[in-house]
């Protein structure tokens, strides 16, 4: 049963708790298989029929074809499993921070460089003036 906490105030973040854990845990089963050659080679051949191997929500098995990377964690998935099918597909973490933030690789590495997003306006949605 998934229950309102209080990190779900926290913009941008998606908290992998254990309910995020059970929600996601085919995709996340699907998404490090990716790490063996054998899975990674089955999964180029015929992409549909090696995810219809993880009973995954119709939802999870879309998002994970179509490289949704923020629906995967809203989905379940863990940020490092995820990154296995981002691997595969030729994207490194950096490119999928990037992608995932929608600043793009450079603008986020120099963000990161810089010392990150500021706090400021960024602690809790609830404080936002135009909620």
């Amino acid at each position: 049963m998934t229950t309102t906490k209080v990190y779900d105030d926290i913009p941008g973040t998606i908290v992998f708790d254990s309910d995020q854990a059970t929600k996601g845990y085919h995709l996340n089963q699907f998404c490090i298989s990716l790490r063996l050659q054998p899975n990674r080679d089955a999964y180029k051949a015929d992409p549909e029929s090696y995810i219809d191997k993880f009973p995954m929500t119709a939802d999870q098995r879309d998002a994970a074809l179509n490289q949704q990377w923020n629906r995967l964690l809203e989905l379940g998935g863990n940020i490092y499993y995820t990154s296995k099918l981002a691997a595969f597909h030729g994207i490194n973490f950096q490119q999928l921070a990037g992608l995932m933030t929608g600043m793009g690789q450079t603008a986020y590495r120099e963000m990161m460089v810089a010392g990150g997003r500021s706090i400021n306006g960024n602690r809790f949605k609830s404080e936002w003036q135009d909620k």
